[in-house]
């Protein structure tokens, strides 16, 4: 018998629904429904609480081979914790070139400024830098907060990032500010090598 099976027989046996077990385990009534039906395994502290809840061993709960996938899953949960936390720390990044000076501020002024005290630009194109840099930072933080658990909406943040980063990279070359161009475009690569490389894409 699997391990989706135990668990519904020891819940059902006690007369439980998955919300309740749910909350005796301190985890998500959709974290119950996904073991119960085969689609993930819990993690290790989990089948530690599992097996203290129901009074079993976690011997009786899982077999060797359920034992190995579910430490493949846990590998790559933390991969894509690791990998929506980093990313999110690279979109807040950019909001940075708002506010520190190493601009250069034209042939005429040699002084280093930030990008909202650039002169010669129009206050609009300050809006749009604001804008994009302001929505990529919210969604930075999102995604921080999406590594920290297993939410359903991390994926969609990250993919939101992404778009978000692309399109800063866009406006900052429109409006003829490569360097800010060029650092958002080296973050943007280094957010697709990662989550390439952490099989998230």
């Amino acid at each position: 018998m699997e391990f989706s099976e135990k668990l519904k027989e020891l819940r059902k046996a006690r007369s439980l629904t998955q919300e309740q077990l749910a909350e005796a385990l301190y985890v998500s009534r959709t974290a119950v429904s996904k073991w119960e039906s085969g689609r993930g395994y819990p993690s290790i502290d989990s089948l530690r609480e599992i097996s203290r809840f129901f009074s079993v061993t976690i011997d009786e709960l899982i077999s060797p081979d359920e034992v190995v996938a579910a430490a493949e899953d846990d590998k790559k949960l933390f991969a894509r914790g690791f990998a929506s936390l980093v990313c999110g720390t690279v979109d807040v990044l950019p909001a940075l070139l708002l506010f520190v000076p190493v601009f250069g501020n034209g042939s005429d002024d040699p002084t280093t400024v930030s990008l909202l005290a650039l002169t010669g630009i129009s206050s609009w194109v300050k809006v749009a830098f604001v804008a994009c840099t302001g929505a990529t930072a919210f969604c930075g933080i999102c995604e921080v907060a999406a590594s920290r658990a297993d939410a359903a909406w991390g994926k969609t943040a990250l993919g939101t990032g992404m778009a978000l980063s692309a399109i800063s990279v866009a406006v900052y070359i429109l409006a003829r500010q490569p360097y800010a161009g060029i650092i958002c475009f080296a973050l943007l690569a280094t957010k697709a090598l990662l989550l390439w490389r952490s099989n998230y894409l």
